[in-house]
């Protein structure tokens, strides 16, 4: 990445609400895991390995952040572990049908988190 790129990516990342770094989280989840998809078909096994390391990182990410106080955080804390623990297998087993379910799952996430986020940005606007 250029001078430029790590700047706006540093903006962004700096000026963006939490529930936004979220969903910035499940889209960069979803880039490496497609990227490392792209790698297993072409038997580039140093660029899967690369990328599945990089979606674990993000995964670990979304776990550090849950707040186990409310139920949902469990429920995805089990789904989270269960992710990565697929994305190791698919990594060390070649296994892309465990790779395309994670991709499935954090897809879903980070569709499901993206409806919320505009839910709560359309509430939160005042009519006057």
């Amino acid at each position: 990445m250029n001078k430029a790129q790590n700047l706006y990516i540093n903006t962004q990342v700096n000026t963006a609400q939490p529930g936004e770094l979220t969903l910035m989280l499940y889209n960069g989840c979803l880039k490496f895991m497609k990227q490392a998809l792209e790698g297993l078909n072409k038997k580039d096994y140093e660029a899967k390995n690369i990328n599945l390391k990089k979606a674990q990182d993000i995964i670990n990410e979304l776990i550090i952040t849950l707040d186990m106080k409310y139920e949902i955080s469990n429920q995805l804390f089990a789904l989270y572990n269960f992710i990565r623990d697929r994305l190791f297998y698919a990594n060390i087993e070649l296994d892309i049908a465990s790779l395309q379910m994670c991709i499935d799952f954090i897809r879903e996430l980070r569709d499901t988190w993206s409806e919320a986020l505009k839910v709560v940005k359309s509430n939160n606007k005042v009519s006057i």
